[in-house]
């Protein structure tokens, strides 16, 4: 544990529309995280302004790592927001550091940085702001359409910098989101970000993750997300079938047995050799996904850079996108593998 309780900062209770949330004010000793080699992540450095996050995702990898603060991973994770306030200043004085050499940064790798907080707080914003003017390029993974509130900020950072987004939408069934990601907006305003983001010239690809045994899995459904995400204009499209870590697991199976039991036997079945699901069901998603996305890859009317690219899901990962900022030192898309080592942002 990082924190007792009494030591997680200043308490603000939420009103209004923040009405059942908690935020503690904390001072970060340090805003840029180096992330750990062995994590195997396709980036060195990361930002999160918060820990724990309000679109309440049954699934969220993140969940247990507010027990290192003394919360739980249930309703501590969603409604006990962990504020960053001094993240902007801090990000400033860590870029002018001759340590730092203008490596690229990616945010949302362990919270959304665009989660209902940030309404309140406009951290992201400042953050967006700051490494636009140092010309540092950066990328993004949201959940959340409050990403369009800062659109002509990102559009100004795109032509500084190299600038990626990605939008995580892991199906269209109105039922499903709503059952699994009850804080979200709904699939098909995220959808509506994707387009608006590219159309501006910002870069943006689109997570299908995570893909939900018995939710979200059946070939119909992916077929009709993936043709959704290519008519919006997507960049990428990365696949990713759900995985359930210690901590993720007892609190997803717990929820399922509550909700839908008659998914239980499914998922013993699928997770019964450990905390991802069998390569041949993660190939079967994949393989769905790139035969419609095969066709528009390469169409005589759109040059090659244009062409949408289809990630695979091989390895079990965290987050995956379509480029490695290390390895091309082009526009990139932030990916995170699942099943990487948790980051310890404080």
């Amino acid at each position: 544990m990082l924190f007792s309780e009494s030591a997680l900062g200043e308490r603000h209770v939420g009103t209004g529309e923040y009405r059942g949330m908690e935020f503690f004010h904390v001072n970060a000793r340090t805003i840029v995280n180096k992330v750990p080699g062995a994590s195997r992540m396709p980036f060195d450095y990361t930002i999160n302004a918060y820990r724990g996050c309000s679109h309440a995702c049954t699934y969220c990898f993140a969940r247990p790592t507010h027990t290192y603060l003394g919360l739980g991973p249930g309703d501590d994770f969603e409604r006990k927001i962990i504020v960053k306030v001094n993240a902007v200043e801090r990000l400033r004085a860590e870029l002018r550091s001759p340590k730092w050499h203008g490596e690229h940064i990616a945010m949302g790798t362990n919270t959304d940085p665009y989660q209902k907080a940030e309404g309140k707080y406009h951290l992201t914003r400042g953050i967006v702001g700051v490494l636009s003017q140092a010309r540092n390029s950066f990328s993004i993974l949201t959940k959340s359409t409050l990403v369009l509130r800062d659109l002509a900020l990102l559009a100004e950072a795109a032509r500084r910098t190299r600038v990626s987004l990605s939008l995580s939408i892991g199906t269209l069934d109105r039922e499903v989101w709503r059952l699994t990601e009850p804080g979200t907006p709904p699939p098909d305003k995220r959808l509506e970000a994707v387009a608006r983001l590219n159309e501006a010239g910002v870069r943006c690809g689109v997570l299908i993750a995570p893909v939900l045994p018995g939710l979200s899995d059946s070939e119909d459904q992916l077929v009709e997300l993936t043709k959704a995400c290519l008519e919006a204009g997507a960049v990428s499209l990365t696949p990713v079938a759900l995985h359930l870590r210690p901590g993720v697991r007892e609190h997803y199976l717990s929820w399922l047995g509550r909700t839908r039991p008659d998914l239980l036997a499914l998922h013993a079945e699928r997770f019964r050799g450990g905390s991802y699901q069998p390569k041949a069901e993660q190939h079967r998603i994949s393989e769905i996904v790139r035969a419609v996305g095969r066709p528009a890859r390469h169409p005589s009317s759109w040059r090659e850079t244009e062409s949408p690219q289809v990630g695979e899901t091989s390895e079990p990962p965290l987050v995956r996108a379509a480029a490695d900022s290390r390895r091309r030192r082009v526009e990139t898309v932030q990916q995170v593998r699942q099943g990487a080592e948790q980051l310890r942002l404080l």
